[in-house]
């Protein structure tokens, strides 16, 4: 156990106290569930001994979360879900798309704002607190199967904390034509909300799914979220990813995904983060058996003081596997980032092929990036790159667009559009892409005028 510091220790008691109270509060033994009482006490106890980590800790020496730890806020209340309208969730959705759709509000599930529709004959789209209610074998073999709370804190607290989220279930040899939204929508106040959304997802064999994973809110409030979501991609699944991370600038986010690949399967997933004050994001990707395609992809934009720490790893644990990580940074005013991406390669991952890039723009000389690629290579017939490169934009490029008439901070922004849009251009749901280049957009505009 490390050494906390008294406020850390107050910080981690106060969540024990508040992990008490809520124990006291689910239902009791006998009930069909005691399964998860066990791996609830089993995290808290874990998060004890563990505390939260600290700039000490080499994974964390960048990203100071105390003000994360000592935020004072409560579960977010169930009966706020009640508080938004239609016409309110509708400019977070995939418009134009009859998509399916599960709307969270403050990390409980609103059924009157989502939209299952029709789906295919056995998938299960469904709020996991319900799926556990009906004892699903499918979310008592996997949940909590993956991501381990070992070792990590937030983990460890969302695992002990979690009250609901989103349950998918494909079976094998299904497709789902239709992208599938999880919308986790905060309604931010005067009083800080906490809240830990876990989600579970397992493609079956064969099967074809795509999903977007949204973190949006309705203000520009202090709140703190900390998602989990497991993703099973069993053999020769193909299944498209995309996280959608635009909380508010007053907001706290730590998330954790963390997939698990079976033979021949395809998973690809783009990170987009443009909010929170301090925000991190854990990808983590094993592939557990042979010829097995993997992509982590990632951009983020922040500026004023936001702060953004993206860690990835590629957990190459057997032979003949491919993966491909691009993450691309913009940082203004004083914002800071953080960027950890490992590549593991196992004894026995001979035949592996790995490239990893991570390229910064800083558009301001008080921004600064912490850039760190590792490779950890135990096999010797594989071929694995990675690189990192920051810069700033091109005094050439914004000369001989200036030549053609168009003004400097224009000129800035198409470069700047251009530098993120080979990652956001892979996106081939249309709704979203219009969505998230809107968003880039309005973003650059913002702070064109804060600079000014």
């Amino acid at each position: 156990m490390r050494t906390l510091t008294k406020t850390a220790t107050d910080a981690r008691d106060r969540y024990l106290d508040a992990f008490r109270t809520f124990e006291a509060m689910q239902p009791q033994n006998g009930d069909g569930i005691s399964w998860l009482r066990e791996l609830r006490t089993t995290a808290s106890r874990r998060f004890e001994e563990l505390g939260f980590p600290t700039t000490r800790d080499e994974e964390w020496k960048y990203t100071d979360i105390s003000p994360i730890a000592n935020l004072i806020g409560s579960p977010a209340d169930a009966a706020q879900v009640q508080g938004l309208s239609a016409s309110d969730v509708e400019p977070f959705t995939l418009q134009g798309l009859d998509a399916l759709r599960l709307v969270f509000v403050n990390g409980h599930y609103a059924e009157a704002l989502s939209s299952v529709g029709t789906l295919p004959k056995g998938v299960v789209l469904s709020s996991l607190a319900a799926a556990i209610r009906s004892d699903s074998p499918v979310v008592r073999s996997h949940l909590a199967q993956y991501a381990s709370f070992e070792n990590h804190t937030f983990v460890a607290l969302n695992t002990a904390f979690f009250q609901d989220g989103a349950f998918l279930y494909v079976p094998d040899n299904t497709v789902v034509e239709t992208p599938i939204q999880l919308l986790f929508i905060t309604t931010s106040g005067e009083t800080a909300t906490i809240a830990h959304p876990r989600n579970l997802i397992v493609a079956g064999a064969n099967s074809q799914v795509t999903l977007v994973e949204s973190y949006v809110s309705t203000g520009q409030g202090t709140y703190f979220n900390n998602p989990v979501t497991e993703v099973v991609v069993n053999k020769n699944a193909t299944f498209r990813h995309h996280k959608v991370q635009l909380e508010s600038e007053q907001a706290y986010h730590i998330a954790t995904m963390q997939v698990q690949q079976a033979r021949d399967c395809q998973f690809a997933s783009l990170a987009v983060s443009f909010g929170g004050s301090i925000a991190r994001y854990d990808a983590n990707a094993v592939m557990a058996d042979q010829g097995i395609e993997c992509t982590l992809n990632g951009v983020y934009l922040v500026a004023g003081q936001q702060h953004i720490d993206n860690h990835t790893v590629m957990d190459h644990a057997q032979p003949h596997c491919n993966s491909h990580e691009n993450y691309a940074g913009i940082l203004d005013g004083q914002a800071r980032g953080v960027f950890n991406g490992k590549i593991f390669v196992r004894e026995d991952a001979q035949k592996t092929d790995a490239k990893q890039s991570n390229r910064n723009l800083l558009l301001s000389p008080n921004a600064v990036i912490n850039t760190k690629p590792q490779l950890e290579i135990f096999a010797d017939d594989v071929k694995c790159t990675h690189g990192a490169t920051i810069g700033q934009l091109d005094e050439d490029a914004i000369f001989y667009l200036r030549a053609r008439g168009i003004d400097k901070e224009e000129a800035r922004d198409m470069l700047v559009h251009a530098f993120a849009s080979d990652l956001l251009t892979d996106i081939q749901i249309e709704p979203l892409r219009q969505q998230l280049e809107q968003e880039l957009h309005t973003r650059l505009a913002r702070n064109r005028q804060i600079r000014e």
